[in-house]
């Protein structure tokens, strides 16, 4: 099925799903209210902040420019919350990266497929492409859980993601003016595929992709970089972050899900949980869409820029408000 359609099919389930909610939120209004007239309820997070978390996060994912860091940041001004609530909402920060995994799951349904299929032995090139994922995935994989905890209670504020913002974006315009200087001269782009990945290159991307677990940094950015620094081509470095992505995403938010659902959901609806992860999946799909042809034609330069001017006000703000 070509893309449009499934992008329709989604518009399609967004609007009905909509309807339902608004139906939700209705019956909710009549519920008895306790003696304050407040529901009877904990609940921290409403449809509203689902559709505006699922919007930053499905648009800023993909993009080189740190989606925890940018939730972090908007849920410091949509809810004032501490505690269990806190604690949910953190969860669910990485929860909600399930529906930027569907998209990407969409999107690059053909590799997905072929990478099964390899897996089974039934494909050469997509048991190659496979196992470079996992070979990349595998730092995270074991980084992950022993520093979840304390890269939670540690960077995730303003002051922390801002230094990352900043840092991340030196770093990123040192990698793009190094692709530019070896691309210099070339008509078309040169560099490796994905076919052409070793071991060595594959695993020096993941442990790259580690140093994003800090908020602000980009998961993106430094597995895109990473393509860059073992001479992938543009596109081909933002396809292996995708694919990269899809199990490093699914494993973090399934780790979440089960470490995390009894404290989301005492404290946040259902209903607005998969809202806001319906909404990521749209967005991403997009966001994706975009990215693979404007790197291709322009590189990262943008979104260095974007990321500077991102810290820049979010230092003014923390000082401001200290």
């Amino acid at each position: 099925m070509p893309f449009r359609q499934h992008f329709f099919l989604s518009v399609v389930a967004l609007f009905i799903f909509s309807a339902g909610t608004l139906l939700c939120q209705q019956k909710i209004s009549n519920l008895p209210k306790g003696s304050n007239g407040q529901l009877d309820s904990n609940l921290t997070m409403s449809y509203t902040d689902a559709f505006i978390y699922g919007i930053v996060e499905g648009v800023t994912e993909f993009l080189p420019i740190s989606s925890t860091g940018h939730l972090v940041v908007v849920s410091e001004f949509l809810s004032s919350v501490e505690g269990d609530n806190q604690e949910a909402l953190n969860a669910y920060l990485i929860v909600i990266q399930a529906g930027a995994i569907m998209a990407v799951g969409l999107l690059y349904r053909k590799e997905v497929w072929s990478m099964f299929l390899g897996l089974l032995g039934l494909d050469p090139r997509g048991k190659r492409l496979a196992m470079h994922v996992i070979l990349a995935f595998i730092p995270a994989a074991i980084l992950g859980p022993l520093l979840d905890d304390k890269i939670e209670e540690f960077l995730f504020g303003l002051l922390p993601i801002a230094v990352a913002l900043f840092l991340g974006a030196i770093f990123m315009h040192w990698a793009e003016k190094r692709k530019r200087s070896k691309d210099a001269g070339i008509i078309v782009e040169q560099g490796r595929t994905l076919d052409d990945l070793t071991i060595t290159q594959s695993l020096l991307i993941g442990f790259m992709q580690c140093v994003a677990m800090c908020p602000g940094t980009s998961r993106s950015m430094m597995t895109i970089v990473g393509g860059y620094l073992v001479g992938l081509q543009r596109k081909k470095a933002a396809e292996f972050s995708f694919l990269l992505g899809l199990l490093t995403l699914s494993a973090a938010a399934g780790y979440k899900t089960l470490t995390k659902w009894e404290v989301m959901e005492a404290n946040l609806s259902i209903g607005p949980i998969f809202f806001g992860c319906l909404i990521a999946g749209i967005s991403a799909a997009l966001s994706v869409f975009w990215l693979v042809g404007y790197l291709s034609r322009r590189g990262l330069g943008i979104f260095v820029w974007y990321r500077i001017v991102l810290s820049i006000v979010l230092f003014t703000i923390y000082i401001n408000s200290h």
